[in-house]
């Protein structure tokens, strides 16, 4: 039995003893379909170790030697490349390289580390009170034996009644987590452990680290995942306590126990995803304040192929503690493992239902349950034969809770696709009764936290909603175009805002019906990132701190394609005006500029029939190319302040990118005006979207664009009405207009003194055709003491071939035909060389900032 196991596993999977990163280069490779991995192997000189886990037309491969600074497949590629640039014999023959459309060679050391989320929680002696003998009443009401039950106050509270899952009342019906199986994505979890013996599913379980079978603990500190999975599958017997769905089934990928390459990550987050169902991870990025880390590009594509397929279509679920970075002011939409629409981000509360001090702050937050604080923490398994822990804590504890309901809402309804579980979440959560930025989202009725997401988590209130639920319909999304702001921004507490107008007809088209997800993917650049905030506002007012001050991110780097992610806006139309505010609201040397932004619209969509999937994620998705489609038509403007010192806006550094289509676009200047601010604003109107446009360069000149002032508040006509306004100030017009007339005094000026010059010039060359033989020669013909010599010494005495080369140097210096432009300075009458060329004084177009990678 054991061995067939191993064996479908190197045949579905890709798992091999043979990827061994200390001996061999290994590759991972995204070939066309229908192209033979072995082939492409054969001419690379690779050996093929496997399909690259559930990743579509993926494979791994490796070389036999070594070579830590030699890339052997885009060596190959680029080599291809370059004897087609040369047009080289043959190169320009079909290769079968052309079939490779994606190659990553296998680092470890390249890798952030990821982090376990877990903290020591400071001890006390909790009270005795009455509701220890019901408790007691409850457990044996169930079965429950387990010595340290009374002690999972997170399963039932005796001293803080109320503050806990609410899951009694779930196993008293009989659902306890049969037929649900949650993987732990972890350092290990003890099989042998007569916890979890019982529960272990072992053909869902796998050992990334060692490249063994059993994710068994090998470390001393490998304790993690093994307390992680006491939370969600302990069995009920006489050995510590229960887990929330104790009768469910466990399963563990063992990834945390040293470096790991994208590859093996990425097979983790789909291993064996049609029978686990769910996968717990208590980890991420490191929690210091200062990191901003996103998951490979490989990874992304493991999770959209887990919701995608996973549980026969249904969808694997992600369930992700969001960090305990909260003392280092740290922020989970800098995690790009929580911040990611695939996953469920969970953060954490104490006993008595208060915000511990690790617990992070984020617009990505969905919902929030109980770990360490207040003197005690979350009392589970541990590593041995029959071990028991009493200080698991941290965002590491919380996550496993909301994975083991989940397990008990899929036996109850086994149906339940991955975002239904979401809108139970948010639905079913509980407020927390602490003060906080609570605020109501109108359209679900549900307040939103930064702190406490929507609530925290209610088992049974979830579960008995999810009985009855009828599943959301697919997926849709609708993405603006790229928004060009390009300007910097003011230091002090007033930002520089940027807005999107999101029409009825745009979301029809998008076949999007209702929000859940929205993302903002930006570009700003800035000389100390932390010292950056940015808002979203939505067409309802609500408000998602997106990013947030970090007194510990000192970098330089800004914010390059990064996306930020919010849940605040669960259930909106999302029809209206979205609205991000950029403020660099620490007033000092350090400076930045905001320079574009995209919104992203994530929900159910309208017609179910019509919606296809999400195409796989690309590493060029956030690139502002200008092959880029435009989904549909839109308004962006930017509003930035005037009277406050800050530098004015220029309406045309604010438009979007011209748009190269097949119809005609209008790209008209329209600047808003408001009585509660003072700000000026642009606008540009696309065209509708055909498949074929595509953003082109700002500086290349637009085809039929015209611009249309128009008068407000904000730009109102400094002379008659037949002179424009430029969408500015009146004080503004006067620099503008006066300007302009000081140029065309100094024009005129310079016009008369070219004519006076011209006049005399032909005054004194009147006497003969060609005046300049006056200079060499005298009166009879002699030449003078000017005379030119020729090539060996001999003075040039022939009076017609001076005359030739006087007239020939004249000619040179003011042709007839030049005039007008030495008019303008473009050559000189004191000049004794030819004028430079008019390709010397070519007006390039200016570069347009490149937009690094992380």
């Amino acid at each position: 039995m054991k061995l067939m196991r191993w064996v479908s596993l190197l045949a579905i999977t890709g798992l091999s003893a043979a990827r061994d990163y200390a001996a061999h280069d290994n590759y991972a490779l995204h070939i066309s379909p229908n192209t033979r991995p072995q082939d492409v192997a054969q001419h690379l000189d690779l050996l093929f170790d496997g399909p690259l886990g559930e990743l579509e037309d993926h494979y791994l491969f490796h070389v036999e030697t070594r070579q830590p600074d030699y890339d052997h497949v885009q060596t190959a590629i680029e080599d291809l490349r370059r004897r087609r640039r040369k047009r080289e014999a043959g190169a320009e023959l079909p290769n079968i390289l052309d079939h490779v459309l994606f190659a990553q060679k296998q680092e470890l050391h390249k890798r952030f580390p990821l982090h376990k989320r877990s903290v020591l929680p400071r001890q006390q002696d909790l009270p005795v009170d009455s509701m220890v003998q019901k408790g007691k009443e409850l457990a044996a009401s169930l079965g429950i034996n387990d010595p340290i039950f009374q002690e999972q106050w997170h399963l039932y509270n005796h001293v803080q009644p109320g503050h806990d899952i609410n899951v009694t009342g779930v196993w008293a019906q009989g659902i306890t987590g049969k037929n649900s199986t949650v993987c732990i994505v972890d350092d290990g979890l003890d099989m042998d452990s007569d916890d979890l013996r019982d529960n272990y599913f072992a053909a869902g379980s796998y050992d990334f680290n060692d490249h063994v079978e059993d994710p068994k603990p090998r470390l001393s500190d490998d304790h993690h995942g093994t307390r992680c999975a006491g939370e969600i599958a302990a069995v009920r017997n006489d050995v510590c306590g229960v887990g929330v769905a104790y009768d469910g089934k466990v399963s563990g990928a063992r990834i945390l126990s040293g470096p790991i390459s994208d590859a093996d990550e990425a097979i983790a987050m789909t291993y064996a995803y049609q029978d686990n169902w769910i996968y717990s991870c208590s980890w991420g990025p490191p929690d210091d304040g200062q990191s901003m880390e996103a998951p490979g590009i490989l990874i992304k594509r493991a999770m959209v192929t887990g919701i995608q397929k996973g549980r026969g279509g249904l969808g694997s679920v992600y369930v992700f503690a969001i960090g305990n970075g909260a003392a280092n002011d740290d922020n989970c939409n800098f995690d790009g493992y929580t911040n990611s629409i695939y996953s469920v981000s969970v953060g954490g509360i104490d006993r008595k239902g208060l915000h511990p001090y690790y617990s992070e702050k984020c617009s990505a937050q969905l919902v929030v349950t109980y770990s360490s604080g207040s003197g005690d923490a979350i009392h589970t398994t541990d590593v041995g034969k029959d071990k028991c822990y009493t200080n698991h804590g941290g965002t590491s504890a919380a996550g496993p809770l909301v994975a083991g309901i989940y397990a008990l809402a899929m036996e109850a309804n086994p149906h339940l696709n991955w975002r239904d579980l979401q809108w139970l979440t948010v639905l079913t959560a509980v407020k927390i009764d602490q003060p906080s930025d609570w605020e109501m989202n109108k359209d679900i009725g549900r307040e939103f936290s930064h702190q406490y997401g929507y609530g925290k988590a209610d088992a049974y209130a979830l579960v008995e909603m999810a009985k009855n639920w009828t599943s959301v319909k697919p997926q849709a999304w609708f993405y603006s175009p790229w928004l060009h702001v390009k300007h910097p921004i003011p230091q002090g507490d007033k930002g520089l805002t940027s807005d999107f107008e999101v029409t009825a007809d745009m979301l029809k088209t998008a076949n999007l019906e209702r929000l859940e997800h929205v993302t903002v993917t930006m570009n700003v650049e800035h000389t100390r990132r932390g010292d950056l905030s940015v808002e979203l506002r939505s067409p309802s007012g609500m408000v998602s701190h997106i990013a947030t001050h970090r007194r510990n991110d000192a970098a330089s780097a800004g914010y390059v394609d990064w996306t930020f992610m919010s849940v605040a806006h669960w259930g909106e139309s999302g029809i209206g005006k979205w609205t991000v505010v950029v403020k660099d609201t620490n007033v000092n040397e350090h400076n930045g500029t905001f320079t574009d932004w995209k919104l992203k619209l994530w929900g159910e969509s309208i017609d179910a029939a019509s919606q296809p999937l999400l195409p796989m994620p690309s590493e060029s998705d956030d690139d502002d190319h200008d092959d880029m489609h435009i989904p549909t038509v839109g308004t962006t403007s930017v509003a930035v302040p005037t009277e406050t010192g800050s530098p004015e806006g220029n309406p045309d550094d604010h438009q979007h990118r011209p748009v190269n289509s097949k119809h005609p676009v209008t790209a008209t200047a329209t600047p808003t005006s408001s009585a509660a601010s003072s700000s000026t604003s642009a606008s540009t109107t696309l065209p509708p979207n055909t498949g074929d446009e595509k953003v082109e360069d700002p500086d290349k000149p637009t085809p039929t664009s015209s611009a249309t002032p128009t008068s407000t508040s904000m730009s109102e006509h400094l002379l008659p009405h037949i002179f424009p306004t430029f969408g500015v100030t009146k004080k503004t017009q006067v620099w503008i207009y006066g300007s302009i007339t000081l140029i065309l005094i100094f024009l005129c000026a310079l016009g008369g003194y070219y004519l006076h010059v011209r006049r005399k010039k032909k005054r004194w060359m009147s006497r003969d055709d060609y005046g300049f033989e006056m200079v060499d020669h005298d009166d009879d013909g002699h030449d003078g003491p000017g005379a030119a010599m020729n090539g060996n010494g001999a003075v040039n005495g022939a009076n017609g071939a001076a005359k030739k080369k006087a007239g020939r140097l004249y000619d040179a210096f003011a042709p007839d035909d030049s005039e007008a432009e030495d008019a303008f300075g473009l050559g000189s009458d004191d000049e004794s060389e030819g004028r430079p060329s008019k390709d010397r004084y070519r007006d390039d177009e200016p570069l347009r900032p490149g937009a690094g990678v992380r």
